[in-house]
């Protein structure tokens, strides 16, 4: 009777359910195995801005170059360089267009925790580095509209058109600089102090020096510096949001420095060129040779005696 009535407790027993594990709402512990590469790249829509301001660049040369043919060669001087700018805009936008002119940058970043191991994360980002040629080029040139146009000394044009290029290769060097290091926003901190002395060359140099030329030039200078100026502090902060903290997709980066070379570009020129055409104390007296070439004075002529 008693194996009998331990069976029966056995029986009963068996169809109570066991307890199980209710969640605890912890969260998962980190992986200590990178992830797959995050890819930022390029999608349609930011193609499709490169080919339009190619094209904007283009046409827009074609226009300098063909208001040029119809002032004389010693007036050309503006017409000449602000054609160079969107000609080398255009250059530069056709190879980002065509994927020629882009590079691939490797991010790792570490995150670290305080109770599990650190976890890691890969980023694949493209740099378009024809960008930072096409400032190298066209930045120089703009600011040799600018200086020659305020009447400024080759002293204090040579410093911000230095100052320039400092600012444009360091911002490549930020670009590809190393995460978790002081390199990236150390190199970036020196184009900053860069753009700093342009900005004082042209708005203490420059506004001194066009005040010879009259209230006219005068006024116009100041009001397309200030334009430029204020273009070009956009540019430092677009980089902060994109190739910087990377806050901003490459398509969005790519809108927004299409929109900032179009107004620094096409439209400062055509600015500049019909302010000029009736401004004639604009003009810029660069001698004999820009429209002449190279006078004869001191050639060797057969019969000359040596010895004279």
């Amino acid at each position: 009777m008693i194996v009998d009535a331990f069976e029966e407790v056995l029986r009963k027993t068996s169809a109570i359910a066991l307890p199980t594990a209710s969640p605890t709402g912890v969260a998962p512990i980190p992986t200590v195995v990178p992830d797959s590469p995050e890819h930022q790249f390029v999608t349609e829509s930011g193609t499709k801005t490169l080919w339009v301001v190619f094209v904007i660049m283009l046409i827009s040369s074609g226009v300098f170059t063909g208001l040029a043919w119809r002032v004389p060669v010693q007036k050309r001087l503006f017409y000449v360089v602000t054609t160079l700018i969107t000609i080398t805009a255009a250059i530069s936008y056709f190879a980002m267009a065509t994927g020629q002119g882009v590079s691939i940058h490797h991010i790792h970043i570490r995150e670290q925790h305080d109770h599990v191991p650190d976890t890691h994360h890969e980023i694949h980002r493209q740099i378009f580095w024809a960008r930072y040629v096409d400032w190298a080029i066209t930045t120089p040139l703009l600011l040799l509209d600018l200086g020659l146009l305020a009447g400024m000394n080759g002293a204090h044009l040579t410093i911000a058109i230095v100052a320039d290029l400092i600012m444009v290769l360091t911002g490549l060097f930020a670009a590809f600089g190393s995460e978790g290091t002081p390199a990236k926003w150390g190199w970036y901190t020196i184009a900053c102090f860069a753009y700093l002395v342009v900005v004082w060359q042209l708005a203490v140099n420059g506004r001194a020096a066009v005040q010879a030329k009259g209230q006219n030039v005068s006024s116009f200078f100041l009001s397309i510096a200030g334009y430029t100026l204020l273009l070009w502090t956009a540019y430092p902060i677009v980089w902060g949001f994109a190739d910087g903290a990377r806050q901003v997709g490459v398509d969005g980066e790519i809108i927004a420095y299409a929109v900032l070379d179009v107004l620094a570009k096409p439209i400062f020129g055509t600015w500049l060129i019909i302010t000029h055409a009736k401004l004639r104390e604009t003009d810029v007296d660069l001698g004999g040779f820009w429209a002449n070439g190279l006078n004869r004075e001191g050639a060797l002529r057969i019969g000359d005696d040596d010895g004279a």
